[in-house]
């Protein structure tokens, strides 16, 4: 029954069935400056329970510059706690009705997992975007990042064998069956790409490749820009833009000044709306040398403005990228390469462009909403029964 349902008809069979309050756990919100694909998607299946009547409030972790609670998008935020405090906070916070009640739970798992199924006795899901492998290195010291890598792998897969889990795509849900999910459990469940980003403009008249991301150890900038230097020697007239923010931009700058590249490669700061569309839609090719994605979400984006992609052979890129469809994945030491390969080929990049576009027209933020919704109605079913 459960899948036949459209998105409006779960939503009110849930209020029907008293599922009424829903909280939303997760380390981050849409707000954050760090705010990536995880905190998106979250904010938009949240806001699309919001609007067919649930009442949705979302537990997250204090950042600078923002207030403790705000409503946005029909949900309520409470940020409270560091990044390391929000996880026993936020549980505390349950156990004590400090939020107020709650009829059911959807715990995003970034990292560090909230354990919910200890706690909560209340019909629950989970969504776990990326299996963070070998990040933990880069996200951590140690022996902060092996026992991080210990709990993600062995302590805690086994509370949560039980759990409908969601991630975003097959192959994080290949890592979780190799940790021990149970695989009738696990689902697949595509991001969606805002309608926002869409074809048009022009191409730039010189070889215009794109980067875009948080400037953070594990998206591997120094590595996307080792690459850059691989393909400019075979195309002296590519540029590379570098949009984001974050910790490494100094390093990153004095790569780019090692190289002698600073009139080809340039750091656009953080870009949104109009500037970051602009951008996708002159590049030939969006890139990514990232380390570990859940779902490549900037690549579908450009996607969605018919710019293929060149990225590193990940998880969560294979997932957002169709090799030799809708662009090119490759290992991070063979990036370079690749890159040069697919702005040397006219026919052949025009060819992805138009495939991607394709696929990311299939990729929608409505489908992804009725994806979760499905799943916790049917948990609430299961619970009911």
């Amino acid at each position: 029954m459960t899948a036949e349902l459209s998105f409006a008809e779960t939503a009110d069979d849930l209020l029907r069935r008293g599922i009424r309050r829903v909280h939303v756990l997760g380390w981050r919100d849409f707000a954050d400056r760090d705010a990536g694909g995880s905190e998106r998607h979250a904010h938009e299946f949240m806001s699309r329970f919001a609007a067919a009547g649930l009442d949705v409030t979302h537990r997250t972790s204090a950042a600078v510059g923002i207030p403790a609670t705000e409503d946005r998008a029909g949900y309520h935020v409470v940020r409270r706690g560091s990044r390391y405090s929000v996880f026993p906070r936020a549980v505390a916070s349950e156990l004590t009705h400090r939020m107020g009640p709650y009829d059911a739970l959807i715990e995003i798992w970034n990292a560090v997992p909230f354990m919910s199924p200890v706690w909560c006795r209340r019909p629950r899901i989970g969504f776990l975007h990326h299996v963070h492998g070998p990040m933990w290195g880069q996200i951590l010291p140690e022996p902060f990042a092996r026992l991080g890598a210990i709990m993600e792998s062995r302590l805690a897969p086994p509370f949560y064998r039980r759990t409908t889990m969601l991630t975003p795509s097959d192959a994080t849900r290949d890592e979780l069956l190799a940790l021990g999910f149970r695989a009738a459990k696990v689902t697949a469940v595509p991001n969606g790409v805002e309608p926002f980003f869409r074809p048009g403009g022009e191409r730039s008249s010189h070889p215009l490749v794109v980067a875009v991301g948080r400037l953070a150890p594990v998206k591997r900038f120094d590595r996307m820009i080792e690459a850059a230097v691989v393909a400019h020697a075979r195309v002296p007239a590519m540029r590379l833009v570098i949009v984001g923010e974050g910790p490494e931009l100094a390093r990153l700058e004095r790569i780019v000044a090692e190289h002698g590249a600073h009139d080809w490669i340039s750091f656009a700061g953080r870009l949104v709306n109009e500037a970051l569309l602009t951008l996708y839609q002159q590049a030939w090719v969006v890139a990514s040398a990232s380390l570990a994605e859940g779902w490549g979400l900037t690549l579908t984006e450009a996607a969605a403005c018919g710019t293929p992609a060149v990225a590193t052979d990940i998880s969560g890129h294979r997932c957002s990228v169709r090799d030799g469809i809708t662009g090119v994945l490759a290992p991070v030491d063979d990036l370079g390469t690749a890159l040069a390969d697919v702005l040397l080929d006219d026919a052949r990049r025009q060819s992805m462009g138009a495939a991607a576009l394709a696929w990311a027209r299939t990729l929608t933020w409505d489908s992804s909403a009725l994806g979760v919704i499905r799943a916790l109605h049917g948990e609430v079913v299961r619970h009911q029964s």
